[in-house]
């Protein structure tokens, strides 16, 4: 006798073998001990969660002889014959197939006929969304008023393709991903009969992998038995077979990231691709690990949320102290098109290390994220005493002949500037001393003048240096040193010039007023 895949020796014969979808099972039993069944039904979900198996233990429950509870006894002839699949009363359809008209027209044809035994003919339709337009109005008035011995039975895992007026017909039951203790507590019982050796762990991050589908957890637990045969299976035996990373070697690849060590990152790439692992899935995992960083990060209460073991977790507060939201942020979003680029790519370790590197060199991305992230660094490296940044001469641009030409409308001095403002004016360059090195840095490329209320306007001449001085962090230490200085609150507002435009054209030098001042004052 052939080998039988898991997944069809172990697949459900009643509703409580029935794994995840306990409210959809309730319903139909409770439907059919009530003797309420329908005559038109849409399952739909993601594949692997019981559609199908669902829709034959119906068919079977609503034709037996001797139902138990709303679930088929198994024993009598019209439930075997159905599980033996002999039985003409209950026809499954392909419709990716069987999309045509002429194949809705045959059934349209084959429902005047009564069955020959039991009760109900039921129709099972998979991946009805495969129909073409013309079949599904083929199919509509039969769906709609069928004879009181049919049911029909749609199965699809996208139910946005379907015609509204098909949806209208029917009743709908979602079938939800099954959760991950569920598919690892099925996994391990089925484990426990074939007689195998598997670890905890491993069969954890079976289910981890099927991603809510229980076909595809037994699908995978069948390469890897069949790998390791006669052999226990190992967490890392798992990792080999499906080729995919250890939570640890994310953890040291996000740490040489943030290091910025490009050569320590390409170096794990290549010990990553030295072991076949699979890179599309490396991508995906690297993102999986983010996400968990940066619940961790969001709140301290996430241990239900994650599934990761309390070591695991432990790493994952130590990391999510050593980086940013918005770093984190930004690393997310650049992985997540990693991992949809790399389904279509051909050289796809180019692809990954490019991507690796843009994480490194911030510098290479010109988004406003990235920006953010070169300004934090070169901060940090500052506080750190690395370097003392230099300080750029401003560019002053002269005006062109036809500006020159016509006059423009000089900026009004507010009529009483405050004594306030007139003392942080004449001593901001000492003020700005005492400042940090990288906040000195941009202050001293900052011109002062006058706005409304008598605030005090810091103008400077580019964005990059006029969003880093606008940082709240920063306008707050610009503040606290005017009020160490001079024992008032002054409010400020930060200010950039336009490219190519002269300060003088829209703001009133302040610091050159009060310079006059004192200068009439002295004389």
């Amino acid at each position: 006798m052939s080998y039988t895949a898991l997944y069809r020796k172990f697949r459900p014969d009643e509703f409580e073998d029935v794994k995840g979808q306990d409210a959809i099972v309730r319903t139909l039993k409770n439907q059919i001990n009530a003797d309420r069944i329908g005559h038109a039904y849409l399952f739909c979900g993601t594949r692997g969660t019981g559609k199908t198996t669902v829709a034959k233990i119906f068919a079977k429950a609503v034709n037996c002889e001797h139902p138990v509870d709303g679930s088929p006894c198994g024993e009598c002839a019209m439930c075997r014959s159905i599980a033996a699949g002999t039985s003409m009363n209950v026809i499954e359809i392909d419709a990716a197939s069987n999309n045509g008209v002429d194949n809705i027209r045959e059934i349209r044809e084959e429902v005047t006929y009564r069955p020959t035994e039991g009760k109900y003919k039921v129709y099972i339709i998979d991946e009805v969304h495969m129909l073409s337009i013309g079949a599904f109005n083929a199919l509509l008035k039969t769906l709609e008023e069928p004879p009181e011995y049919v049911i029909f039975i749609l199965a699809t895992t996208e139910a946005h393709k379907i015609p509204i007026t098909i949806l209208s017909r029917c009743q709908r039951y979602d079938f939800k991903r099954i959760s991950i203790e569920t598919i690892a507590a099925r996994l391990r019982e089925l484990i426990d009969k074939e007689g195998w050796d598997v670890e905890d762990k491993a069969v954890r991050y079976i289910a981890k992998m099927a991603d809510g589908s229980m076909r595809d957890s037994l699908s995978l637990l069948d390469q890897c038995a069949a790998f390791y045969m006669n052999e226990t299976l190992t967490y890392d035996h798992v990792l080999e077979v499906l080729g995919a990373v250890d939570t640890e070697v994310f953890s040291r690849l996000l740490r040489q990231l943030l290091a910025m060590d490009v050569h320590q990152v390409i170096e794990t790439v290549d010990e990553l691709v030295m072991q076949g692992r699979e890179l599309s899935q490396l991508a995906a995992d690297f993102t999986w690990y983010l996400r968990n960083l940066l619940l961790v990060k969001s709140s301290d209460n996430m241990e239900d949320v994650l599934d990761v073991s309390t070591e695991n977790l432990a790493l994952l507060k130590e990391e999510a102290q050593m980086i940013d939201s918005d770093t984190l942020i930004r690393y997310i979003r650049i992985c997540s098109d990693l991992t949809n680029q790399l389904k279509y790519a051909t050289q796809k370790r180019v692809l990954l290390e490019v991507t690796l590197i843009k994480l490194c060199r911030p510098a290479m991305d010109q988004n406003r994220d990235a920006l953010l992230d070169r300004i934090r660094a070169i901060e940090k490296q500052l506080e750190e005493g690395a370097f003392e940044a230099p300080v750029r001469e401003r560019i002053v641009y002269e005006a062109g002949p036809q500006e020159r030409s016509a006059p423009k409308p000089k900026p009004e001095l507010p009529q009483a500037l405050n004594e306030d403002v007139k003392a942080v004016a004449k001593d901001f360059r000492m003020i700005i001393n005492e400042a940090s090195p990288l906040l000195r840095t941009y202050l001293k490329k900052a011109r002062l003048s006058a706005g409304e209320g008598n605030r005090l306007l810091v103008v400077l001449p580019d964005e990059l240096s006029a969003s880093a001085v606008a940082t709240p962090e920063h306008k707050e230490e610009i503040q606290t040193l005017i009020e160490q200085k001079i024992g008032k609150k002054v409010e400020i507002d930060v200010r950039q010039m336009e490219a190519g435009r002269r300060f003088e054209d829209h703001f009133v030098d302040l610091e050159n007023i009060i310079n006059m001042e004192i200068t009439v004052e002295d004389e």
